[in-house]
């Protein structure tokens, strides 16, 4: 079955539109069912993830790809501490509801943004573009793109949006190496966004103001820093020597994950640091932190090691695959995320003091 595209562009604008869009009955809401609802859709709308790391397929073969995963990987994981960080401000400042005019701001800037200065980067799109102004300037008027011929309303079909649709579901509880890295992932950002809900009744101890509280995040920034720069070396390694030995698949392959083994237990040692940490004075607040960015490089190197073992080992299903790690991700992280304060608040007197 001939499957037609409409490239990388257009599902991202339209996915960036949605979002931005969904962000006014939060900011408009009356109640809280009405903030959820628009929460919920706006997810429903986010696409630019997986359709990021198709453009970097497109741009990037499999053996020269992995500085670009680790770019746009620690773009992804530093939004989850941009926002804490200018939400401390915005809340000390401003009402609730500027946090949530913030970001559709920022959405229609970046779309904006996006519009202007990111091309089409699907080859078939491109393929059509190039027919089109050959023709248009007289240079050939006989030829045309893979797509052009055929009709706006014959390039899709129920089935294949429907198999399209699945697809990464399917692979995610069909192919056994999707499930346990999608899985680590998610648990893994379950547990950060579970761990950021901490923050403000862990720094309060401390007397730390609203804008300190959200302050208190850069220290996983920097546990990101750290991980991204520690893949330099690594990938470079990597890819000397996949060089050497090219036809060894466990070193095309599977080598990509090596880094993860070292850096992965940072995770556990992180948390139970921060656990033993976070208890209020007389212990000093730097060693909560300095937990916290044991726990910012984990997550980081999770995320970025799984993503470019998919992405390589995948090939042309790479995006149905990421969109399976995606999706635990932003599922598992959803979920525990509700519960997280009032578990931390529940547990004793002290919200964060151990009961023995």
């Amino acid at each position: 079955m001939q499957i037609y595209q409409q490239g990388r562009k257009p599902i991202l604008q339209l996915s960036l539109l949605f979002v931005n869009i969904w962000q006014l009955p939060v900011a408009l809401a009356p109640n809280f069912a009405s903030i959820m609802v628009g929460r919920a859709l706006g997810g429903l709308s986010s696409a630019g993830g997986s359709v990021t790391l198709g453009t970097i397929a497109d741009m990037w073969e499999a053996d020269s790809q992995q500085y670009a995963v680790a770019f746009v990987v620690f773009s992804s994981v530093g939004g989850s501490i941009l926002g804490p960080i200018i939400g401390g401000f915005s809340e000390a400042y401003l009402s609730w509801r500027w946090s949530i005019w913030l970001q559709l701001i920022f959405g229609g800037f970046v779309q904006a943004l996006h519009f202007v200065l990111v091309p089409e980067t699907r080859t078939t799109i491109m393929m059509d573009n190039i027919a089109k102004k050959r023709r248009k300037t007289g240079q050939d008027k006989n030829i045309w793109g893979p797509d052009e011929l055929v009709p706006f309303r014959d390039r899709f079909s129920a089935k294949e949006i429907l198999v399209t649709w699945i697809r990464p579901f399917k692979m995610f509880l069909t192919e056994p190496i999707v499930l346990t890295l999608s899985l680590l992932s998610g648990f893994s950002d379950a547990l950060i966004f579970m761990f950021i809900q901490s923050f403000s009744l862990v720094y309060k101890q401390w007397g730390f103001s609203t804008v300190a509280q959200g302050l208190a995040f850069i220290p996983i920034g920097v546990g990101y820093f750290i991980a991204w720069f520690s893949f330099i070396p690594v990938i470079r390694r990597n890819i000397a020597e996949r060089k050497a030995k090219p036809d060894d698949e466990r070193v095309q392959y599977e080598s990509r994950l090596r880094w993860l083994l070292y850096t992965a237990p940072c995770l556990p040692i992180g948390l139970i640091g921060f656990a033993w940490t976070s208890t209020g004075p007389p212990l000093p607040w730097i060693a909560s932190m300095i937990s916290a960015a044991v726990v910012g490089i984990a997550n980081y190197s999770i995320y970025m090691a799984t993503i470019d073992y998919m992405i390589c080992a995948y090939g042309p299903y790479s995006a149905s695959a990421t969109g399976g790690n995606g999706w635990s991700r932003d599922f598992l992280a959803g979920v525990l995320t509700i519960p997280a304060t009032p578990f931390f608040t529940s547990k004793s007197r002290n919200p964060i003091e151990p009961k023995i």
